[in-house]
């Protein structure tokens, strides 16, 4: 649903390119699919492209690949480091980082705990399973693939060996790649809201505005990621937000006091975007993308990042003790330590030499602190 929430090992989903020069070529009409029951006009398709047989056109190979040649592994999960590679299938899977599915599946783990009333059956955990491929594989898929198809000419700076600027896959089979998972993804939400009995169909609408949060996140004329605040916590929202409501509604009512204190943890995740944003200086500079260590410097951009995750987590702590939790809220407190010692260690040291290393060792802790957060509320 993410439209949604790159985390885990790589939260991020790329800067864009401000296009607005008029330097560049459309795409011909001929690429853009355009189903009856959704419809993007052509205008808001046509993103500058080179000039492409987008009907038949063969996979080759990046020109400028990472060193050391890369990593297969690294290239089915979408992350940095991965490897050149011509297979069709394995191009279309690196183009929707499975490696950012994680966070969107343990939200709606989050929601279904938080509303209480999950029950170990086969047809609930069939429910759930089906709702996770609806924000895994299908709409962060989507959102993903969305946002590389925006974000080539910065990619062409950044990681010229990425699919799209590097060639390796067509104009046209990305854009139907794009509506695939999208109408997918609306798909099984709406199946789900039929399956839960829901006289609104709230998953759907969920899926729906999901969709539409990735789209204007990536896409001009609003491209909310050139605003370093507002695309960081529209980042944030759909990671954790947005899945935690549609499993949360799934299996329970979604409340207000839910819809509050999610919106508040995304503010964590967009601390957690912000780290991506370390290793993007250089494009984002050069193509004027506001991103907050281009805004505010490297060093003042790595304090609000980690000012963001932990002030955030230890706000959630004290509402929980609040509301009469204390052993939610220490344990939260628990989890929220092991993270600021990895904080000193790796990333306040170098945030682009050690970024990986860092949300491998701390964010476990945050995404389990999410957890303690859901059952708190379920009781």
């Amino acid at each position: 649903m993410s439209s949604v929430l790159n985390t885990v090992s790589s939260l991020r989903l790329s800067r864009v390119y401000n296009s607005n020069n008029n330097n560049h070529l459309r795409l011909p009409t001929h690429s853009v699919l355009t189903p009856p029951p959704v419809s993007f006009t052509r205008r808001r398709l046509t993103i500058r492209a080179a000039d492409t047989d987008t009907n038949e056109v063969k996979s080759k190979a990046p020109d400028k690949a990472p060193a050391g040649g890369g990593s297969s592994f690294n290239q089915l999960l979408g992350i940095k480091g991965a490897a050149q590679e011509t297979d069709k299938w394995k191009i279309r899977l690196q183009l929707t980082k499975p490696v950012t599915w994680p966070p969107l599946v343990w939200g709606v783990v989050c929601g279904a705990a938080a509303s209480g009333n999950f029950h170990w059956n086969l047809e609930d955990v069939a429910k759930s399973i089906l709702c996770m491929i609806m924000s895994g594989p299908c709409l962060t898929g989507y959102t993903q693939t969305l946002n590389d198809w925006y974000d080539r000419e910065i990619d062409a700076i950044n990681e010229p060996y990425r699919p799209i600027p590097s060639g390796a896959i067509s104009e046209n089979e990305v854009i139907s790649q794009i509506w695939l998972l999208l109408l997918g993804g609306l798909g099984i939400a709406g199946l789900l809201d039929v399956w839960a009995g829901h006289d609104f169909p709230i998953v759907f609408y969920l899926a729906l505005g999901g969709s539409l949060l990735s789209y204007i996140y990536s896409a001009p004329p609003l491209k909310l990621k050139q605003n370093g605040w507002i695309g960081n916590f529209a980042l944030g929202a759909s990671y954790i937000s947005l899945p935690w409501w549609a499993g949360q509604a799934l299996f329970g009512t979604l409340t207000p006091d839910i819809v509050v204190l999610t919106l508040l943890y995304s503010i964590a995740g967009l601390g957690i975007a912000i780290v991506n944003d370390f290793k993007s200086i250089e494009g984002d500079k050069a193509l004027g993308l506001q991103s907050l260590p281009v805004a505010f410097g490297a060093e003042t951009a790595k304090w609000i990042c980690v000012g963001a995750i932990d002030i955030t987590q230890l706000s959630i702590a004290g509402y929980l003790l609040g509301a009469g939790k204390p052993y939610y809220a220490l344990a939260l407190v628990a989890l929220i330590f092991p993270q600021v010692v990895f904080q000193f260690q790796y990333f306040l040291k170098d945030p682009v030499k050690y970024d990986v290393k860092y949300q491998a060792s701390a964010q476990p802790f945050l995404v389990l602190g999410l957890l303690v957060t859901a059952l708190a509320t379920s009781h």
